[in-house]
Order: C-alpha cells, then structure tokens, then sequence
C-alpha cells in the first residue's frame, strides 16, 4: 500500500515542432514552462510545477480545459526563438494557441501557480442585472460592454474569448434578454466607453463571430497607443522586441504627454508594430535620463532606446514640426543614428565643401537592455557570465 503515501507524479506534455500548435491550439488555458537543464532555477520548478499540475488536475479534469507543458530550450531552440525566451526557466500563459503578453512572474511555489490558474480560468466578464449599472461605472477604466439576446450563442462566445485574452487591459461587461433590450435596438451589440466622463461611446461594427476582427478591434481600444512604462512593467514590455519611443516627462506635466500623444497619433501611427510608444517619470527614471546626460530638470525629453544605445530627440519644441518625429524612428530603423553617433552627418546632410566630423565616442549604452536578473531565473547575460 505504499502508494497511498506518493503523490501521482503528473504528465506534464512535452513540446516540440511537431506537436505544439495542434496541443496548444486545442487548449483553453496552458501553462508552459521554457527551461534549460543545466539551469539550477529550472531544477528547482520542476517537481513544484508538476505538483501545481497534479493539484489543478483534479479540479480541470478535462484534458483541453488545463494544459501543463514544457519545452526544453536547448533542445528546441527554435520554439524559444520563435517566443523569444531569454530567461530560464519562464512560465507563459497561451490561451487557444495564442500566447499572453504577460507572463507568470508570481512565487514559484504550488499553491501560487494553482491560485494563478484559478483565476485564469474565472469569468473575466461581470455580468450586469441592472442598465443603471452601466452609469456608475469607474470612467477612469477603460469598458467594454457587451448586450447580447442570449448567453448561449457564437457571438458571446467570441466575445468572452475576446474578453480571455484582454481583462487585464480593460472592464469587459455583458447584459442579456431583457435587460439588454433597449441596446440591442439592431441585434447584439458590443460598444467602447473610454475613460473620461464626457468621453462619447464607440460601436463595434463587425461581426460578432469573426474573432480576429472583434479582437484586433477591442485591442486598438484596450491598449493604448502610447503606454506608461514602470518599473513593474518595464522587462514585459522589453520582452515584446520592439524598441522604445518613449518621453520623460514630470509625472503632472501631462500637457507634454498630450502633445506627444498626439503627434505619435499623427506622425507614426503606421510605425505601430515596429516600435513600442512609451512614456515614463522623469523623477523615477532618473538612471536612464543620466544615460543620455539629462537630468529631470532637462525634461520634457524624447529618446529612442533600441536595445543597443539611446538617441535623443535634438529639441521637444520640435515634435509639432510635421514629419520631424516619423523621420527620428525612420533614421532609426535606415541605422542612419547608428552611423550618425559614431561617424557624424551622412554626406547628403553636410552643406557642400563641409568636412565630414568624425565622433570618436559611441552613443550612450541602453538602459533598458541590461534588466536585473530575477533571483529564481538566469538570463542569457549570465549564462555566458558564468561559463
């Protein structure tokens, strides 16, 4: 009877190129656990994750609705590049093959990891008995609200797929039969309310059941175009790839934001996608504001990290200058700030008979590059540090 004293070691599934779009693909929720044998961290998961999968499999017995699995990153270094994983061991939440932005950062031990996957997989969407709810909302949120004839329907069912995927960007709601009446004067009906108490409501127009279209169009409403990095939230946005446009500005200098905001709006709206739109406090970022030699009585003032270095802006009276913004992030990505930091003006910028400046020095180091490893993961950085 020894056995009834040993847990059930769990199967955790294993990934690799040939199984894991059709398992990740087919499962509500999956956990995934990128690790490298050699790292002491990953050793050190493993019998908690398969204890954390044992636990949330008695309670999500059906094998889609809970998935556990891991990949091993040496093995299948192109499952790791193709979700580029830097850390190991990193725990990544995909919800029906799609992979979450955020990834699990809470303690590392079986009761956290279960408590995380509860509430995953709770309902992101309050349901509304009354429209007079809707006018007490918080304005400072952003709200989506869905009014639906029934619950039991394709449409709601992309729109709680939809809501999966984002409430940690925005409030998602619903109401249904007849208290959804009164909005559903032309079938269901899913509208936006942005934050502001006078800001006007925004209608979805697509259709209901298309999720590609509902989802990109909730997310152009739930993410804004330019986001506050912080500390928190700072190696997340890292993780995306892209480098950063970002303004420091003093935290109640919000005319500078507005201006920004605005001209990133008009100027580099097609830009979205190859670069992350950023804003920080000057008084908090004060370390990144000394890589470019400016301090926070310099601000308002507009950078470009690209993981390699930082350029900046020449002068913020300049934003409004049409196309003088687009063109800082297209001599970005020609590397015409690269070549300019360590050779000076291309020749087509230097006025005739003009000698070509050479600059000895290099341009100012990221700052954002160079994160603070996690006490319970190694970086790449320290991998090759310490061999």
């Amino acid at each position: 009877v020894s056995w009834l004293f040993n847990p059930t070691r769990s199967e955790i599934t294993s990934l690799d190129s040939g199984n894991i779009d059709d398992i990740l693909n087919n499962a509500d929720v999956a956990l995934v656990n990128f690790y490298a044998d050699w790292c002491r961290f990953s050793q050190m998961l493993h019998p908690i994750f398969e204890e954390a999968s044992n636990v949330i499999k008695e309670e999500y017995p059906d094998k889609n609705q809970v998935v556990f699995a891991r990949v091993d990153c040496d093995q299948h270094s192109d499952i790791a590049q193709r979700y580029r994983i830097s850390k190991y061991p990193t725990l990544k939440l995909f919800r029906n093959g799609m992979m979450m932005k955020r990834e699990y950062r809470g303690q590392r031990s079986v009761t956290a990891i279960a408590d995380y996957i509860r509430q995953q997989k709770s309902n992101p969407i309050r349901e509304v008995q009354d429209l007079g709810e809707i006018s007490s909302l918080d304005r400072s949120r952003r709200n989506i609200i869905g009014y639906f004839e029934q619950k039991d329907s394709d449409n709601y069912r992309t729109f709680e797929r939809v809501a999966n995927i984002l409430h940690d960007d925005c409030v998602f709601l619903s109401a249904f039969g007849a208290i959804s009446k009164a909005e559903r004067f032309s079938g269901d009906n899913v509208i936006y309310k942005p934050p502001g108490e006078n800001a006007p409501d925004m209608v979805y127009l697509g259709s209901l059941t298309n999720f590609d279209l509902i989802y990109a169009w909730t997310q152009d409403k739930c993410v804004p175009l330019v986001r506050e990095i912080t500390f928190e939230n700072g190696e997340e946005l890292t993780e995306e790839g892209l480098p950063f446009l970002i303004l420091f500005h003093m935290k109640d200098d919000l005319e500078s934001l507005e201006k920004f905001q605005q001209e990133v709006a008009r100027q580099l709206i097609g830009e979205k996608g190859t670069i992350n739109f950023l804003h920080a406090d000057c008084d908090k970022f004060r370390h990144p504001l000394l890589h470019i030699q400016k301090t926070p009585a310099d601000c308002p003032v507009i950078a470009i990290d690209s993981f390699r270095h930082m350029y900046v802006f020449p002068d913020f009276s300049d934003l409004s200058v049409p196309g003088k913004l687009k063109q800082f992030v297209l001599d970005l990505h020609s590397g015409k700030l690269h070549r300019e930091f360590h050779h000076g003006p291309d020749p087509t910028d230097v006025a005739p008979g003009q000698p070509i400046q050479d600059i000895a020095s290099s341009p100012p180091e990221s700052s954002f590059q160079k994160l603070a490893p996690s006490e319970h993961r190694y970086t790449l950085l320290r991998e090759k540090d310490e061999l």
